[in-house]
């Protein structure tokens, strides 16, 4: 069995966040998705639970981070292209996502940030080659 990540994220209206992902192109796993969760599939090895904050609560007795003041962390995602970079970036932002910095540009790798519909942010990355050496 290869390894894979299940990023486990609260979010404030259920449906509407299923909306966003499935707007970026992205699945959903019926067989684990319900009225308080979803299961987003970004690849075989990589999913997103989409878990009401009610719901969610139940997994924790630490606050739930407000994302509007604070970063809980920063999810990146490799992509094959930086036009595929620019390309989610696009159809995030039309879905109601927000982008908080500029584009980086360092030659060998381009990044963009999106913060989807309650703020966690995604860093969309493409490496084109090996980093300068110091």
């Amino acid at each position: 069995m290869s390894l894979q990540i299940f990023v486990n994220l609260p979010v404030k209206d259920l449906k509407k966040s299923m909306a966003f992902f499935a707007a970026l192109g992205y699945s959903h796993n019926p067989t684990y998705t319900g009225d308080d969760s979803a299961c987003i599939v970004l690849s075989e090895q990589i999913y997103v639970m989409l878990l009401s904050e009610n719901f969610f609560r139940t997994f924790t007795d630490k606050a739930i981070c407000d994302t509007r003041t604070h970063v809980e962390s920063w999810n990146v995602l490799s992509m094959d292209s930086r036009a595929r970079v620019d390309e989610l970036t696009a159809k995030a932002v039309a879905a109601g996502g927000r982008e908080p910095r500029a584009a980086k540009d360092y030659g060998f790798m381009y990044s963009r940030a999106v913060e989807d519909l309650d703020g966690h942010t995604w860093v969309l990355l493409h490496m084109s080659g090996e980093p300068p050496k110091a």
